[in-house]
């Protein structure tokens, strides 16, 4: 196993130089600049092309295409990850205080629609045909249907506006700064992205279960007069467990860069609400930055994976 990781490891180098040169060269292909949008409108109609000329090449923008690239892949090799061209502020410490509020939020999602979806989907699979099993395949059909901004619209303004129980948005009130005091602001969020979730982990964990029960070995088991519970759990579930954590492994990253929604509509101050602003300001050291990061979570999430299911599943080997 050691040598597998090994070898992932050093083919990520590459892949992420490649992906990331195709992340430049579509930022490049972009109409407009940062300068065409951190200059207001009407202050650029009084300036000279000169003038724009001159920004440009102080923010390094007229520099070729090819060079700007090895510039950027050079520093952030050594360490240097740049400053954000509408901010000023080096991008490390965008990360250092955007990061933290992501992570939670994505964190809590995955840990609660993982047990949730995981239970709800093996008792579906143990009671198959019944009123249980309907009824959750219906709920889950709908929680995958349903749009995420449209849930946390509506969440938002039956908990927060209407019965005034949750805070309305954001991460902190001022002044207030334990785990605790974000936790009043961290229910909604977490059910929103929990609710969309859980739906899709436990049709996952359903169909896998299903499958499981199916097998030869759990035949076997039942015969040799193990009991129920063992069987089911020990043997059915282990083996179902494997789909789901590819699911879950693929979700992590994806929450990681792409709770850009959630975020918006709950003003939550993580990466994905920064990755718009930094998107429409076409703030391109901040968008490398942050979609390299979530390129390299989806990487490690794959070769994570591997692993995971090598050690649930005996019957897989890495090679």
């Amino acid at each position: 196993m050691g040598t597998f990781i090994l070898r992932r490891i050093l083919i990520l180098i590459p892949m992420l130089v490649a992906i990331s040169f195709l992340i430049y060269l579509g930022l490049e292909l972009t109409p407009g600049d940062a300068v065409s949008h951190m200059i207001p409108p009407d202050v650029a109609n009084t300036l000279s092309a000169e003038d724009l000329e001159a920004l440009r090449e102080q923010l390094g923008l007229n520099q070729p295409f090819l060079l700007r690239f090895w510039i950027w892949l050079t520093n952030v090799l050594q360490g240097n990850f740049g400053h954000s061209l509408e901010a000023g502020v080096a991008i490390k410490d965008i990360f250092l205080d955007r990061l933290p509020a992501t992570l939670e939020l994505s964190g809590f999602a995955i840990l609660f629609s993982t047990i949730i979806g995981c239970f709800l989907g093996t008792i579906s699979a143990l009671r198959r045909g019944s009123a249980t099993d309907n009824s959750l395949t219906v709920v889950g059909m709908l929680g995958v249907s349903i749009p995420e901004f449209f849930f946390g619209l509506v969440a938002l303004s039956f908990f927060a506006l209407h019965l005034e129980w949750l805070p309305v948005g954001g991460r902190l009130m001022p002044g207030y700064d334990s785990f605790w005091d974000r936790a009043p602001h961290l229910v909604l969020p977490v059910l929103v992205l929990s609710l969309m979730m859980t739906a899709g982990v436990m049709r996952y964990s359903r169909a896998a279960m299903l499958d499981a029960l199916s097998r030869e070995y759990i035949r076997t088991a039942r015969a040799k007069g193990l009991p129920g519970w063992r069987v089911n759990l020990l043997h059915g579930l282990r083996t179902a467990l494997t789909p789901v954590v590819v699911l879950i492994g693929f979700r992590l990253p994806a929450l990681i860069g792409g709770s850009v929604i959630i975020e918006l509509v709950f003003q939550w101050p993580g990466l994905g609400n920064e990755f718009i602003a930094a998107v429409r300001g076409q703030d391109y050291p901040l968008v490398m930055m942050i979609a390299l990061f979530s390129v390299l979570a989806m990487l490690l999430a794959s070769l994570i994976i591997d692993v995971l299911t090598a050690l649930i599943d005996p019957r897989v080997r890495l090679e």
